[in-house]
């Protein structure tokens, strides 16, 4: 049994970092994953390893291509879009449930994130800490479900969009919207949060769309072959 559970607390430890490694863009899209490699790397056998990679995969965060193994994977252009808009329903009705639970602290965690994300320098770390205000601002849900639900959404989006919105918007835009967003919070405004929030993504939305229209910078590596049986 102990060794069951150490296997079980191993193979957490490997999906956990791969999963950050993937979403800081450590492990670039169509990155192999190899199992030996791997296991070599944790000092661990291939069975946790491969239970790690069944679980990115059921991420969305791994893919299986022929020859190959497995490999980090991408999305799409529309795949990207309908997953905004799934972030658009998840979010808001977090949102609703969220802001009249807050207190100070909820608030000063928010406040500290933005600040944070003020002096940001790079994408990568405009990237984070969107990721974190997005969960600190439906965090009082109190549904860890639903948190969880967001957070592979967001994390699954993030990696890509910033990329890109940071060619469109820079920072200061997005910015400017959490710290709007953060004010209704405060005052336990719900219908504000929820429009606030809604037109936030959005507008991500129809930045995509134009970058897309223009041709310019799509995801090269973004469609993942599909799995084999």
């Amino acid at each position: 049994m102990s060794t069951t559970r150490a296997q079980q607390a191993l193979h957490e430890t490997i999906r956990t970092q791969l999963r950050y490694e993937i979403l800081s863009g450590l492990l670039p899209v169509g990155q192999p994953l190899k199992q030996d490699a791997l296991a070599q790397r944790f000092n661990a056998s291939r069975i946790p390893v491969r239970e790690a990679l069944r679980q990115l995969e059921s991420e969305g965060l791994v893919v299986h291509q022929l020859n190959r193994g497995a490999v980090v994977a991408g999305m799409s252009m529309d795949q990207i879009l309908e997953m905004l808009d799934i972030r658009i329903a998840l979010e808001c009705h977090a949102a609703r449930l969220a802001v009249s639970n807050m207190v100070e602290q909820d608030y000063q965690t928010m406040e500290k994130i933005l600040e944070a994300y003020s002096k940001a320098e790079t994408v990568q770390e405009w990237a984070e800490y969107n990721r974190r205000f997005h969960l600190a601002l439906g965090s009082a849900a109190n549904n860890r479900r639903l948190r969880r639900l967001i957070e592979d959404f967001c994390l699954n989006t993030d990696r890509y969009t910033h990329v890109l919105m940071s060619k469109a918007t820079g920072k200061e835009g997005p910015q400017s919207d959490h710290y709007r967003i953060l004010e209704a919070c405060r005052r336990r405004d719900v219908p504000a949060v929820v429009q606030l929030l809604e037109e936030h993504i959005t507008e991500t939305k129809r930045e995509l769309l134009a970058i897309a229209r223009a041709g310019d910078d799509q995801p090269t590596l973004a469609q993942p072959t599909p799995a084999t049986a």
